[in-house]
């Protein structure tokens, strides 16, 4: 994969992440990367739009979308885990999926637990539908994140919660809970009877000496209680096509689902499916290449940063939750370092309880880029520092 880019070709982008920096300003701010998607994407988009735009022959049958078939043939080739692909349905967004389920299966007051520091939209979602927030802990160690297993048991016990919502990686730490963890969990959801929303979006870009176990593949009663959320956004660069697919193990969601009239919740674009199934069907190669690379940029983050700015490297994903805490600035980190080195993180005491004192820089971008970026920090740092 290219390493060298033009930071003015950048700036011009439309997305977001870049629209929205500032003149001047290197963003890391937001979960997009800026890598090219890969060309059989490219090149299968392009022909679409060269060719018929018309309706989709799924269009009259949603429920029988290719990306069912293309999710399961997924699960079987990345996990040896076989689902059903009439258990698939299609949405446009993993927070959509999120709210949807939690309306329909769960009622203002309820109890719904999250790992935590968790990503502010989920966070604002539990708040805004008057559920109420459970926070599980996460906890530093010596070689990265954990959680106390005891205390969430008793947290979600004491709570009476109704849900989990489990982000496997986790977002913003990126710890992979391996199986032991996730053993554990499912212990207390069969314990708790308790509905889990496993968001797996980060799966794919798992680094090395790490697995992903999707948290339905335990076994048939954890995924009888499982709605597993997951996309070809994060992995293969996709987002602004808004596709995502959500495995429901649980019957009693799929019967909640399937007694909504069929347009209630939206449609996926044409153009979103064929991105989505050409992305895992042909895309291994410069998912690969990205994960090398993202691996690259995660040592250059460890190795570059001044040390008292303390980061943990995570198991997967390109989010570096950075601890500030050492710095005494006083304010949000965030603002720190977007005043000071014209660099934009996203703020940590958005992520909720763990996140005063923090902040998550996104390191998926070209290493003159992330070499820049980093060098800047450093700069402000030493200058506060030493005022």
């Amino acid at each position: 994969m290219e390493d060298l880019v033009d930071i003015d070709v950048l700036r011009q982008r439309a997305g977001i992440k870049w629209a929205r920096a500032g003149a001047d300003v290197l963003p890391a701010w937001i979960a997009d990367m800026d890598f090219a998607v890969p060309d059989p994407v490219r090149a299968a988009l392009r022909q679409a739009v060269d060719g018929d735009l018309g309706y989709p022959a799924w269009d009259e049958r949603p429920d029988r979308n290719p990306l069912q078939e293309a999710f399961a043939d997924r699960m079987r080739e990345l996990y040896d885990f076989r689902i059903d692909p009439d258990d698939v349905y299609v949405f446009t967004e993993l927070i959509q999926v999120l709210q949807i389920v939690l309306q329909l299966m769960t009622r203002p007051g309820d109890a719904v637990a999250v790992h935590t520091p968790a990503y502010p939209p989920f966070l604002q979602t539990i708040e805004l539908m008057g559920r109420r927030l459970v926070p599980i802990p996460m906890v530093e160690q010596a070689d990265g994140w954990t959680f106390d297993l005891d205390r969430m048991a008793e947290d979600i016990r004491s709570n009476n919660c109704r849900a989990l919502i489990l982000v496997n990686p986790n977002n913003p730490t990126g710890h992979v809970f391996d199986r032991d963890e996730l053993t554990a969990i499912a212990e207390i959801a069969a314990r708790n009877d308790l509905l889990v929303i496993a968001d797996e979006i980060h799966s794919e870009l798992v680094h090395e000496r790490h697995r992903h176990t999707p948290f339905s593949s335990l076994g048939p009663e954890i995924a009888a209680r499982t709605v597993t959320l997951n996309s070809a956004s994060k992995a293969f660069n996709l987002a602004g096509l808004r596709c995502c697919v959500a495995h429901v193990g649980d019957s009693r969601v799929r019967a909640a689902l399937d007694a909504q009239p069929p347009q209630l919740y939206g449609q996926v674009s044409a153009l979103s499916v064929l991105a989505t199934c050409t992305a895992w069907r042909d895309g291994a190669a410069w998912l690969a290449a990205t994960r090398e690379l993202l691996t690259a940029n995660r040592d250059l983050v460890a190795e570059t940063l001044r040390p008292e700015i303390r980061f943990h490297r995570p198991d997967a994903g390109y989010l570096a939750w950075l601890d500030c805490r050492a710095l005494e600035l006083g304010r949000d980190p965030a603002d720190f370092f977007l005043e000071h080195a014209k660099v934009k993180l996203l703020s940590g005491p958005d992520f909720g309880p763990g996140g005063a004192g923090f902040a998550r820089l996104n390191f998926a971008t070209y290493r003159p880029v992330l070499a820049d970026m980093l060098g800047r920090m450093n700069d402000a740092v030493h200058k506060h520092l030493n005022r």
